[in-house]
């Protein structure tokens, strides 16, 4: 089965470049591709059902008051006035389904006509090998334009390619294989004691779109960044910054209430629930 349109507009050809997230540590994707429909205004242009996807409703994401307008689990937007296009996901993949989706996201781009897809994710910072000691945060990422995940034009911004990411380790072998449609070779079967960091990367969501988009032959780029669990948003504004700087579009040209020009959704208001009733203390 694939991506099902439920409810659809048709997609504009003037928005080539669709921001998505990878569900991972954190929430940071979707919490930045949320700061970016909302602050470029984004219109909502499709419901999207696809089977991996766990489905969940709520109301209105973003505002700016909560109106009873359903949002749900898959969800296509675009600005024009941006020349940008979103997909924004917001429960994760069943199980033991991640390359299937993958598959289908990789087709369902393709076939709405986008050129450009940046896919936007957090990393365990647990599993980091060295710490930067520097204040800032540091951007990573994985670009299609060379074999080895290397941009000479994202080295230009300061970012770093993730530098565990190796094309020819065995599960990043196997995760391309099964994107291609291959099968599982035995000998890929590991024992969990003995796998590597680079099996972590692998086996994490962006890989699996990244390595389907690239099959796909789509020019496809990961913005990655390093957190823990907790409050994240201050991340999620420094990713939503990073695809700015990407594409050429400063915050302050979103002309938004917040801080450098952003639109803080509305449903960040209740991203930790309400607030402790004062008269238990």
């Amino acid at each position: 089965m694939e991506f099902a349109l439920v409810e659809s507009e048709s997609f504009s050809p003037s928005c080539p470049t669709l921001i998505m997230p990878a569900l991972s540590i954190g929430n940071v994707g979707q919490l930045a591709v949320d700061l970016l429909i909302s602050s470029s205004r984004a219109r909502r242009v499709a419901y999207l059902d696809e089977p991996s996807v766990l489905p969940c409703a709520g109301n209105d994401a973003f505002g700016p008051d909560a109106v009873g307008d359903l949002a749900l689990a898959l969800e296509a937007y675009e600005s024009t006035s941006h020349k940008l296009g979103f997909i924004q996901q917001r429960s994760p993949v069943t199980t033991g389904m991640m390359v299937s989706f993958a598959k289908n996201v990789a087709d369902f781009i393709n076939s709405i006509g986008k050129n450009h897809i940046v896919i936007i994710s957090s990393l365990d910072s647990g599993k980091r090998r060295v710490i930067d000691a520097s204040s800032d945060m540091q951007v990573y990422y994985l670009s299609s334009c060379n074999e080895d995940g290397s941009d000479p034009e994202y080295e230009k911004l300061g970012w770093k390619k993730l530098e565990d990411y190796d094309p020819s380790q065995k599960r990043w072998n196997c995760l391309a294989s099964l994107v291609e449609g291959g099968g599982l070779s035995e000998d890929l079967d590991d024992d969990t004691d003995e796998m590597t960091i680079n099996d972590y990367y692998a086996s994490l969501p962006f890989a699996a779109l990244f390595s389907a988009c690239k099959a796909k032959g789509l020019k496809v780029s990961c913005v990655l960044c390093y957190c823990s669990e907790g409050d994240n948003m201050p991340e999620s504004f420094q990713l939503a910054e990073a695809i700015c700087k990407l594409l050429g579009h400063g915050p302050e040209k979103f002309h938004g209430n917040g801080s450098n020009g952003w639109i803080v959704p509305l449903s960040w208001k209740s991203v930790y629930g309400p607030p402790p009733d004062m008269s238990i203390f």
